[in-house]
C-alpha cells in the first residue's frame, strides 16, 4: 500500500542541496513520516537553476515588490523562481500536504527577513517566494514548517488535517461528484469537526440538509474550505472533554455502572491535564469494541491516524 503523496523540501530528506551544500535532516519526516507519507521533493532553488553551492540569497523589496536577490552582490533570481514555480506548480494537485523548510527566502511560511534595495532588513513578516505561491494556488492543502512540528499540538494538528484531506480527495473530490460520497464524508468526521469548531460544525450539517438550494459541487466547494478552516484550529482540553462525552452518550448503554464511572474518571482527569488524551480515548475506542454501535463504526475522531504515530500520547 503506497503512503500519503506529501510534498517536502528537499533538505528536509538529508540531501546536500543548501546553498553552502550542507542539508537540514529531519530524522522524523524519514524515519516516522515516511512510513505513512510517500514524499514528493523539491528545492525550489535547485530547480530554479542556482546550483550547489550557490551564493546565499534573500528577499528584497522594490517599489514593484519582493524580489530575490544574492546577499552579496546584485544578481536577481527572481526571473528564474518564478518561471519554476509557474512550471512546478499545476503538478501538486494531488499532494495532501507539503512540509516546508523554516527561514527560507524561497520556502519559510511566516517571519522572513525582508530587505531594503539597500540591503538592510526592514521587517521580518515575509514569506518565501515559493511558500507564497503554494499556500496561494492550493488554500485547502495542510502546510507546515518542520520545525512547528517539533510542537506536540502543532505536529498532531498538521497530521490530522493530512489524513482528513486525503479522505476527501480519495472519496469526494473530483469530476461527476457523488451526492452520497459528500453525505456520508460528514458523519464521519462529526466528532471531530465539533471537537475543533463547535461552531462550524453547526453551520455544516444545516449545508448539506438542503443539496437542491444549488449545484452540488457548489455546496462541496463551500463544506471543504469551512471544514478544513475548522481543522485548522487547535482542540482545547475542553473541546476535547465534550466531543468525548457526546461520544459516551452513544456508547452508554452497553457500558457497565462501573465502566461508565471510570471513563468518566479519565475524562475530568484528562480536562485537568493529568493525563494524555489516548487514556480517555483507549477507554472509548474499548467500550465501542466491546459492545459496537454501527454509527460510530467509521469515526475518524476514534481513530484519525495509524495509532504508531502515537500523536494522542502527548497531547
Amino acid at each position: 500500500m503506497s503512503g500519503i503523496p506529501v510534498g517536502i523540501s528537499t533538505c528536509l530528506l538529508g540531501k546536500e542541496v543548501r546553498h553552502d551544500g550542507g542539508h537540514k535532516h529531519s530524522r522524523y519526516c524519514t524515519k516516522v513520516l515516511s512510513k505513512h507519507f510517500d514524499f514528493r521533493s523539491i528545492c525550489p532553488e535547485l530547480e530554479a537553476g542556482l546550483g550547489v553551492p550557490r551564493p546565499a540569497i534573500h528577499l528584497r523589496e522594490y517599489s514593484d515588490g519582493l524580489r530575490l536577490i544574492e546577499t552579496k552582490g546584485a544578481a536577481d533570481h527572481t526571473d528564474a523562481m518564478q518561471g519554476f514555480i509557474e512550471q512546478v506548480m499545476p503538478t501538486l494537485a494531488d499532494l495532501r500536504g507539503y512540509i516546508l523548510m523554516a527561514k527560507s527566502p524561497s520556502c519559510g511560511m511566516e517571519r522572513i527577513k525582508v530587505h531594503n534595495e539597500d540591503g538592510n532588513v526592514t521587517r521580518r513578516d515575509g514569506r518565501g517566494m515559493f511558500a507564497e505561491a503554494l499556500l496561494k494556488a492550493y488554500p485547502l492543502m495542510p502546510v507546515e514548517e518542520e520545525g512547528r512540528l517539533h510542537d506536540d499540538m502543532l505536529r498532531e494538528n498538521f497530521i490530522e488535517r493530512v489524513f482528513a484531506y486525503d479522505d476527501w480527495m480519495q472519496n469526494v473530490a473530483g469530476e461527476n461528484l457523488p451526492k452520497q460520497a459528500l453525505i456520508y464524508f460528514h458523519p464521519r468526521h462529526k466528532f471531530t469537526l465539533l471537537a475543533h469548531s463547535e461552531k462550524i460544525y453547526r453551520q455544516l450539517g444545516p449545508m448539506l440538509g438542503d443539496l437542491k438550494s444549488e449545484p452540488l459541487e457548489q455546496i462541496a466547494d463551500r463544506y471543504i474550505h469551512q471544514f478544513m478552516e475548522a481543522m485548522t484550529q487547535r482542540v482545547s482540553r475542553g473541546s476535547h472533554v465534550n466531543a468525548m462525552q457526546h461520544l459516551l452518550g452513544f456508547l452508554k448503554e452497553g457500558m457497565s455502572a462501573e465502566e461508565k464511572t471510570v471513563l468518566l474518571e479519565q475524562i475530568e482527569a484528562y480536562r485537568r491535564g493529568e493525563i494524555p488524551l489516548v487514556v480517555p480515548m483507549t477507554l472509548l475506542r474499548l467500550a465501542q469494541r466491546k459492545e459496537p454501535v454501527d454509527y460510530l463504526h467509521s469515526q475518524k475522531y476514534l481513530t484519525p491516524y495509524p495509532d504508531e504515530l502515537g500523536l494522542r500520547n502527548n497531547v
